[in-house]
């Protein structure tokens, strides 16, 4: 981002610190003016908006909200939307191998983020064949083009995720999606953390969302756990707002209103705080445990 700012001959404005301050970040858009910002899914975004609610900064100048890294709930997106209505918001898609591989504006009729790809990027099965359009599959997203040479010093996990398809090398992160009818393609979650109970697939970036769609969650992560039954049972971590209490059966409930029922956490966890990696993203193993 920095980079694309430069070549553009702008203004970078960094905010120094251990960890993401909204106040202070708001209080530097009022100071210097600026236009763009970048966050980082939910762990951002979520408090970015409480704080443009809750302050008076003056806002005007920002015209993007660009969001990668971790998703964007719809929920939070549309909360933002209604605080700036004049600001654009960009949710990105991309991983560290690939570089930015699309963007999504709307929400596909499933709730799921959809994204508009750049060419280069299909959905594949387990054969290495493209996905038709429209055909409910899931699949592993895939990017050729312009790519990294590998993992430095791991050839075992170069070799797995940067692969030869008739020829010509893809990278495979290990995202799944499905490719709808007029060829947006929609990520259901990453497949290394995806659950399987009693036979069925279960993303927990799915049931996230859902969860903090609920007025009185702040942040959550779903992991599965073992069990005896199933295989895998649905348990969420749950983090309430600040002065409020979260009920296990009111959140089953309200889920049940937002994903199917054996997409539903079977148990849940109240949390002082959700904790995270320092890039934002989930840190599904301390949620297990």
């Amino acid at each position: 981002t920095a980079i694309i700012g430069w070549f553009g001959a702008g203004k970078i404005v960094v905010v120094p610190g251990p960890s993401f301050d909204p106040p202070r970040v708001l209080e530097t858009i009022e100071k210097e003016g600026v236009n763009t910002i970048t966050l980082v899914g939910d762990a951002m975004a979520r408090p970015f908006a409480d704080q443009v609610k809750n302050g008076d900064y003056d806002t005007s100048s920002l015209m993007v909200i660009v969001s990668a890294g971790a998703i964007l709930s719809d929920s939070v997106k549309n909360e933002i939307q209604e605080l700036l209505p004049e600001a654009m918001i960009l949710n990105n898609f991309g991983a560290t191998e690939t570089g930015h591989q699309g963007a999504s504006f709307e929400n596909s009729a499933s709730g799921r983020p959809t994204f508009a790809m750049h060419d280069g990027n299909v959905v594949i099965d387990e054969d290495h064949n493209p996905i038709e359009p429209g055909s409910d599959k899931v699949g592993f997203l895939a990017r050729k083009g312009r790519l990294p040479v590998g993992y430095y010093k791991d050839p075992v996990k170069t070799a797995k995720t940067f692969i030869e398809i008739n020829g010509e090398r893809w990278v495979v992160t290990g995202d799944m999606a499905m490719v709808e009818e007029d060829g947006l393609i929609t990520i259901q979650g990453r497949g290394a953390v995806c659950i399987n109970t009693g036979g069925e697939k279960v993303f927990p970036e799915e049931v996230e969302e859902s969860l903090k769609a609920h007025p009185a969650v702040m942040d959550a992560v779903v992991v599965g756990v073992p069990d005896e039954k199933w295989g895998q049972r649905v348990a969420a971590v749950v983090q309430p707002r600040e002065g409020m209490n979260v009920d296990s059966e009111e959140l089953l409930s309200f889920c049940r209103t937002k994903v199917a029922g054996y997409k539903v956490p079977r148990e849940y966890f109240s949390v002082e705080c959700v904790l995270r990696h320092p890039s934002g993203k989930p840190d599904y193993r301390w949620a297990q445990a």
